[in-house]
C-alpha cells in the first residue's frame, strides 16, 4: 500500500509532461516572434518543430535558439 502514493505522483508527472508536447497553432508572425520560421510540410534536419503556421506549414526553430 505504500507504493500507491508514489504511483499516483508518477502518473501526475507523466500527464503534466505530456501536456507540453503539443504543438501550438499560430500565425507566421507568431512563429517569427518566437524566433522561428515557417516551413512547408517538414522542418530541415537539425531543426525542431515548435508550432504550426497553417494546415501544411510548421513553425521550425533551431534547438540552440536562446
Amino acid at each position: 500500500m505504500q507504493i500507491l502514493p508514489l504511483l499516483c505522483a508518477l502518473l501526475l508527472l507523466l500527464i503534466q509532461g505530456a501536456a507540453g508536447l503539443s504543438l501550438s497553432r499560430g500565425s507566421p508572425q507568431d512563429c517569427e516572434r518566437r524566433g522561428g520560421f515557417c516551413s512547408h510540410r517538414s522542418c530541415p534536419p537539425g531543426i525542431s518543430r515548435v508550432g504550426i503556421c497553417s494546415d501544411q506549414d510548421f513553425c521550425c526553430r533551431s534547438r540552440w535558439y536562446p
